[in-house]
């Protein structure tokens, strides 16, 4: 396999972990900021997406981190 796409490959990896764990901060600070993270109201579907999608994108950093060790 040619390093090019090794390369592209941990970059993409990088920037989906750091996506994902910036948005989920980032969601976490406006929730505390509204006063929603230590209510016992239910969450805004908003959160609960914005959540999910972090979650997603650092799930998929992994899977792309572990795709990419096994192409060597």
């Amino acid at each position: 396999m040619p390093p090019i796409f090794k390369t592209l490959a941990t970059i993409t990896a990088w920037i989906l972990w750091i996506c994902g764990l910036l948005t989920a901060l980032i969601i976490l600070v406006c929730m505390a900021i509204r006063g929603d993270l230590f209510s016992t109201d239910v969450m805004q579907m908003a959160d609960i997406a914005a959540l999910a999608l972090a979650g997603g994108l650092t799930f998929l950093g992994v899977v792309v981190m572990r795709l990419r060790q096994k192409m060597e």
